[in-house]
């Protein structure tokens, strides 16, 4: 089980969160008309190993929006900070 460094409630169990997705991933302009475009973007995502950014909402806690830091191979989480503090 993950444990992540919430930085509002402190020391939680993943249980407490639900996973957002890769927080990496840029979104096409809401202008872009181009289909494939919007196919990479919805369907054809990288599953890289090492460290990686995710957004995870804290449902059962105080239902903020975090992008962690962690490594996909170890689970290490070597950071983890509000969605809404960290720039796109």
């Amino acid at each position: 089980m993950l444990r992540i460094p919430c930085p509002i409630c402190g020391l939680r169990d993943e249980t407490e969160f639900s996973y957002g997705g890769d927080a990496s991933v840029k979104r096409p302009a809401m202008a872009e008309t181009d289909p494939k475009a919007w196919m990479d973007y919805v369907f054809y995502r990288g599953n890289p190993r090492g460290r990686h950014l995710e957004y995870w909402h804290h449902v059962q806690g105080c239902r903020q929006w975090l992008v962690v830091e962690r490594d996909t191979v170890s689970h290490v989480i070597s950071g983890c900070r509000l969605a809404r503090e960290v720039s796109p």
